[in-house]
């Protein structure tokens, strides 16, 4: 696994041992990155199932200005933390070890709001559009912000969300599935 664009390109991250965790593979990874992007001119990005944290550093290395990882395991946190410390770049990264369901109530108390959120749960334990729908309710979304899913390809994710979150674009690997929203205010619109 390793950094396949931007600031940090072609340095190797570590990856949590076992089976609990897929991380994101590079060909996945660079496909996500070429559909969203490919780069950013700053933003705050959100990874609310960090894992090993690397989709999230690809964000920053390709752009965005500060991205928040959240994951409950300890291990994850560990190796996240790792990971981060391998781009020098410390200050770009918040991580927080609770739920998602806890951070989407901390951030909202915070008032903050995320140019790109990327959801990728254990599959076994997908609730993506209850957490997409809390996220949309807690104002965690700038206008037109992007949300990256990544979901086992036997999964269909609606082609809309709480009237705010639209499906633009639906791509399987292998057994991963990618699902981008737009987010739109139709009031503002």
């Amino acid at each position: 696994m390793r950094v396949i664009s931007g600031e940090f390109r072609g340095r190797k991250l570590k990856s949590l041992p076992g089976d609990n965790t897929r991380p994101t593979t590079d060909k996945v990874k660079e496909s996500i990155f070429n559909m969203i992007g490919p780069y950013f001119d700053g933003g705050q990005c959100l990874d609310l199932f960090a894992g090993s944290g690397g989709l999230a550093i690809e964000a920053i290395s390709r752009g965005m200005a500060h991205a928040y990882l959240v994951d409950r395991s300890y291990p994850a946190i560990q190796v996240i933390k790792e990971n981060i410390a391998i781009t020098k770049a410390e200050s770009q990264f918040t991580l927080w070890k609770m739920t998602a369901e806890g951070a989407i109530r901390q951030l909202a108390e915070a008032n903050q709001q995320f140019d790109l959120v990327l959801l990728d749960p254990p599959y076994a334990k997908q609730q993506i559009v209850k957490q997409l729908t809390e996220l949309v309710a807690a104002d965690l979304i700038a206008e037109q912000g992007i949300v990256v899913c990544e979901t086992d390809k036997a999964v269909e994710l609606p082609e809309e969300i709480a009237e705010k979150l639209y499906q633009v674009r639906r791509q399987n690997y292998g057994i991963t599935a990618v699902t981008i929203y737009h987010f739109k205010n139709e009031v503002s619109a």
